[in-house]
């Protein structure tokens, strides 16, 4: 027993999790709903255990990272990660309209108008804006206010800088710092035991989700699952260009992303990934300055998955109605479709809010969300991975930015 349990924690957390997916699916496969009843609360556990860590390792990375860079620079690193969400997130729908448009998933299929979904309020950007500052910072943390928890860090961070770099209260603030980072590596300390548990987490989510959702729910919908993954791999490959452009070393990235790649996919959670996520990043040798910021934020507002999921279901939706879209209506998705992923991204049911809110905008049938429910988690898994994995990406085309940046000032001064 000893001996099983040494090679267990020896082998390493990727080859654990791939094995755990593996027989997740067996098991869900073979064992149907008895198997999803008894191992849902091991996958439960292991969610909690990763929501568990949020808001300590955001708060106290996050504050650690701001007081490794100057000032300045972080209004430079928040420019820079928006604009490269905004991009990304318009690329990654029209890399999923171009792979729809190509297949014409729900061409032939009818639509069952008795078929209904609740679907969310929608809560305009708007209001997702002014969250961000949370008019309680002790409920924020309560409710899981993950933009709120940011905004919480960045200011106190900021204010902490400005404390160690003060002429008063420089040794005050050196004191405060120590006590942060000390619990930032007590933090990490409970995380790298938390990690032990993610492969038999993962193999009880998988095995509770293949055996609630069976294979008739796939095979009914195959050809929408099917086009919807092949889009999310084509993204996967304008990740790799983007990448290769900025001279990123694509094999250490993928090695040391595919650990919450993988978990993301058997979660279905970006936040709940996020310990993961900020592991990878640092064994990636990046700032903490850099990803203690743009992770946390990319798992909340950051998603190419979720905007590949609004461009595959809108063609969907449109086949199903004998309406193919035409490129005035493929241009407002695009639009449209970049907003909402951003604007609702941290709503409860914020894949099916996305898309009925681009649907009411370009007139395609809500009803057909209902369909689309169906094979929610199946969808929900593949996108929450490309997620997960478009924020590493951020990450590592800014840490190449930030070093060129910091490249050019020696530059200059031996030019001189």
């Amino acid at each position: 027993m000893k001996a099983l349990l040494r090679t267990y924690m020896e082998a390493s957390l990727i080859l654990r999790v791939s094995i755990a997916l593996v027989l997740g699916v067996v098991v869900g496969l073979l064992g149907g709903q008895d198997a999803a009843h008894w191992l849902a609360p091991f996958g439960e556990l292991l969610l909690r255990l990763l929501k568990f860590l949020i808001v300590p390792i955001v708060l106290f990375t996050l504050m650690v990272g701001i007081n490794q860079a100057p000032l300045g620079s972080t209004g430079r690193l928040g420019r820079k990660l928006f604009g490269y969400y905004v991009v990304t997130s318009a690329l990654a729908i029209v890399v999923g309209l171009a792979v729809a448009t190509f297949f014409a998933p729900g061409s032939g299929m009818t639509l069952d108008e008795s078929a209904q979904v609740s679907v969310p309020d929608n809560p305009g950007i708007a209001n997702v804006l002014l969250n961000i500052v949370p008019d309680n910072i002790v409920a924020a943390f309560v409710e899981g206010n993950l933009l709120g928890i940011i905004f919480t860090a960045v200011v106190f961070g900021i204010a902490l800088l400005m404390l160690r770099n003060s002429d008063s209260h420089a040794a005050l603030g050196e004191r405060l710092y120590g006590v942060i980072e000390a619990l930032n590596e007590v933090t990490l300390k409970v995380m790298s035991g938390v990690l032990h548990y993610v492969p038999i987490g993962v193999f009880a989510i998988v095995a509770k989700t293949v055996g609630q959702q069976g294979m008739e729910t796939l095979l009914s919908l195959g050809d929408m699952v099917a086009v919807l993954y092949i889009a999310l791999a084509a993204q996967v490959v304008v990740y790799g260009v983007l990448m290769k452009l900025f001279g990123v070393r694509l094999r250490a990235f993928f090695r040391e992303a595919r650990t919450p790649m993988a978990t993301a996919f058997a979660t279905q959670s970006s936040s709940g990934t996020l310990p993961l996520t900020l592991n990878a990043a640092r064994r990636l040798g990046y700032a903490r300055s850099l990803y203690g910021f743009s992770l946390p934020l990319g798992a909340t507002i950051n998603m190419d998955g979720a905007a590949i999921r609004i461009a595959i279901s809108a063609v969907f939706a449109a086949n199903v109605i004998g309406a193919p879209l035409d490129l005035m209506s493929m241009a407002q998705i695009v639009l449209i479709g970049t907003l909402t992923s951003i604007g609702t991204a941290g709503v409860p049911g914020a894949g099916i809010v996305m898309i009925a809110t681009v649907f009411a905008q370009v007139g395609l049938p809500i009803e057909t969300v209902a369909l689309l429910a169906s094979i929610d988690a199946l969808v929900g898994m593949g996108c929450t991975a490309l997620n997960v994995t478009g924020d590493l990406v951020g990450t590592s085309i800014i840490s190449r930015t930030e070093e060129k940046h910091a490249a050019q000032p020696e530059a200059s001064a031996s030019t001189a």
